[in-house]
């Protein structure tokens, strides 16, 4: 056996069935297309989210506000978290601290709010501080630093 001698299995395959042959075949005339309409007309295709006229669902849909496309997305961390999380001799946060303790992502920024209270003197690193938690922090006797 060998490339040129292959087949298709017996019974898989059957011949296309032609159109626009002639009335006596069966699919003459309008070739299977029905009568008239853009479907009919050759070069006819269906626009995405055309509904034969009728007002789309894009456009009936109402539609509130906008996006800003600068906004920037932070993860919010409160020092009660912090403050469990640093039972041991850990005084430096960074971002690697955060993604370790799965706080976060690798590429996340975090903010550090102030909900909650901390008494160990603590080095955070974070992109963003509310005002109480870097309050929080510094009666602490530790260090808010912004990335």
């Amino acid at each position: 056996m060998n490339l040129s001698n292959l087949k298709p299995a017996v019974g898989s395959t059957r011949n296309e069935k032609r159109v626009g042959r002639g009335t006596g075949s069966g699919r003459g005339g309008t070739s299977t297309r029905g009568h008239k309409g853009a479907k009919s007309r050759s070069g006819y295709s269906k626009k995405s989210g055309f509904e034969g006229g009728q007002m789309p669902l894009q456009r009936r849909v109402p539609k509130f506000g906008f996006k800003n496309i600068n906004r920037v997305e932070y993860k919010a961390v409160n020092l009660d978290v912090l403050a469990s999380l640093t039972e041991g001799d850990v005084t430096t946060l960074d971002s690697a601290f955060f993604v370790n303790a799965g706080l976060a992502s690798k590429n996340a920024k975090i903010k550090v709010l102030g909900r909650g209270e901390i008494t160990k003197a603590l080095e955070v690193h974070a992109h963003a501080f509310s005002k109480s938690a870097i309050e929080a922090i510094e009666k602490a006797g530790g260090k808010a630093v912004t990335l």
